[in-house]
């Protein structure tokens, strides 16, 4: 079951304590993260009980080599065209997530388009905007925070644009 709080205990993430110091309202998730879980993103939106159009992955791609998040829900897919058209660039590629993870300071699965250790050009997904709130990473497994997309996209300077797919309703 996942717990909720208003306020991050002592020993927050990156991704709270820069949500804490900008003033934004937000709400913890914890739930207990399963290793074996295929999917990070459906394992958040099953353990939270929340829609997984309304969860958000974080995904770092390589646009014309610069490093670029793209945010998108779970229930659907990155349209790495649609990224690169956004951003200005002419072609994109998933990361290494071993770059990823580094350039970010968070691990694969907790990646957070929050608190990164280097800010990078960053895209939020239109649909965000069909929500109140959206669930993002808190920057750890098993840690999601709920906000306002406005606020996340205030947050990450990022670009709104339409690069998710849909995929089926299985996920698949």
């Amino acid at each position: 079951m996942a717990k909720k709080s208003k306020k991050q205990q002592p020993g927050g993430t990156p991704a709270t304590v820069a949500l804490t110091s900008a003033g934004v309202d937000f709400t913890v998730h914890a739930y207990d993260h399963d290793p074996g879980h295929p999917s990070y993103g459906e394992e958040a939106a099953e353990a939270m009980g929340v829609s997984p159009d309304r969860v958000f992955k974080t995904l770092v791609a390589d646009v014309d080599g610069t490093l670029t998040v793209a945010v998108v829900p779970v229930a659907g897919s990155l349209d790495l065209k649609a990224l690169a058209s956004a951003v200005g660039g002419k072609k994109a590629a998933m990361a290494d997530p071993t770059l990823a993870e580094r350039t970010t300071g968070y691990v694969r699965g907790g990646i957070s388009p929050l608190g990164q250790r280097k800010k990078l050009p960053t895209v939020l997904d239109t649909s965000a905007t069909t929500h109140p709130t959206i669930c993002v990473s808190a920057g750890r497994r098993g840690l999601e925070v709920e906000l306002a997309p406005k606020d996340l996209a205030h947050l990450t300077t990022a670009t709104m644009a339409p690069i998710a797919r849909t995929t089926s309703p299985s996920g698949v």
